[in-house]
């Protein structure tokens, strides 16, 4: 599914945040209109203008948000509201640099980025199930993500928000209280944790003394009461100590709210490092199954994100999770007769570059 598009170039135009409709439009709204070809009306008559869609954004809907460029003849997707991967991508800029980055880091100036979130937030459908804010790192912004959580709470008050940060900045104190402080009644911070040995942690987000600062940031959050969620990328680096670092965290970060084991994503500083990073997963089952059963002894819910089913062993099943965006997830040409695919995560569309060599279609029904 493609969320970017050229559309006709109308020099001397503004850019601007739209939400679809098929009904009067008002305010802030623009005129979805279906044909032979799918338009959007911009405008009231006699100026109104009209804006030929690409086919590969036909799937636009009533109540979806666009950013339109014109002057540029450039179209992007914000939000989706029949979709429960809506994404709030606060920067590029972050201060670590992981070997496998699926955004890899600019230093640019790209405030405007908070600016059309701030436009878009009061569009959203309050039936929106979750958001997520992603990077870049997210609290590089500061006040402004602060602004973000309020408005989210402000207009979306039953959506819940998950954010994506490397936990880096909440070592200082003042900052895990003013999230705590923003009152959002159901918010949650992935935080990456790539090994229980700091100089590896370090070496996989290639930033000395990251792991310390990382652990403090969890110990911060956790004195505030923020939920968390401990996140592990396994792969190559991380693989043969995964199931000490679930130790490791049983016993030292028990208060975890939950801890997803996830699979790589084929795409940014994994592709330059690939040889580095690439493990077939049914090299590390194993280690999958001591880490499972590590947080199961601390009663610390535990799931498996972005693998396939036929990889996993069949008690492990219930704790894999459809986690892919449903915009980037694909199913590979040997999945085509599998009568589970259905239930299964299925793969990245970037996983086209490499994948493992043991993905068998179950022919029969299997219940997950």
């Amino acid at each position: 599914m493609e969320l970017h598009a050229r559309i006709p170039l109308t020099p001397g135009t503004a850019t601007f945040i739209a939400r679809l409709t098929e009904d009067a439009p008002r305010d802030r709204d623009v005129l979805l209109v279906r044909g032979d070809s799918t338009l959007l009306r911009v405008g009231m008559p006699p100026s109104c203008r009209d804006i030929q869609l690409p086919e590969t954004l036909s799937y636009l809907r009533a109540g979806d948000i666009v950013r339109i460029n014109e002057g540029a003849g450039h179209i992007r997707v914000v939000y989706r509201r029949n979709s429960p991967h809506n994404v709030l991508f606060f920067t590029e800029r972050c201060n670590s640099r992981c070997l496998m980055c699926s955004q890899p880091p600019r230093e640019i100036e790209d405030g405007y980025l908070i600016d059309e979130i701030l436009e878009a937030i009061p569009l959203m459908s309050r039936a929106t199930p979750e958001l997520c804010i992603t990077g870049g790192e997210p609290t590089l912004l500061g006040d402004r993500l602060l602004e973000v959580i309020e408005r989210t709470k402000r207009h979306l008050p039953n959506t819940s928000l998950h954010m994506l940060s490397n936990g880096r900045l909440f070592r200082y104190m003042h900052l895990a209280r003013r999230i705590a402080e923003a009152g959002h009644p159901n918010f949650m911070i992935g935080i990456p944790l790539y090994s229980d040995i700091a100089s590896k942690h370090d070496f996989v987000v290639q930033a000395k003394g990251a792991f310390d600062e990382t652990v403090r940031g969890i110990m911060n959050l956790a004195r505030v009461g923020q939920r968390l969620e401990i996140r592990f990328v396994i792969h190559r680096q991380t693989s043969s100590r995964l199931a000490h670092t679930a130790r490791f965290i049983a016993r030292n970060l028990p208060f975890v709210d939950q801890v997803a084991l996830m699979g790589l994503e084929m795409t940014g500083f994994t592709k330059a490092n690939l040889e580095a990073l690439w493990i077939d997963p049914i090299e590390y089952q194993t280690e999958l199954r001591k880490a499972v059963e590590e947080f199961r002894r601390a009663r610390i819910p535990v799931m498996i994100y972005n693998h396939q089913l036929c990889l996993l062993d069949k008690d492990l099943w219930p704790i894999a999770r459809k986690s892919i965006s449903d915009w980037k997830n694909v199913y590979m040409p040997e999945c085509s007769p599998c009568r589970i695919k259905d239930q299964c995560g299925g793969f990245f569309a970037s996983a086209h570059i490499r994948y493992s060599k043991h993905i068998i279609p179950f022919e029969e029904a299997a219940m997950v």
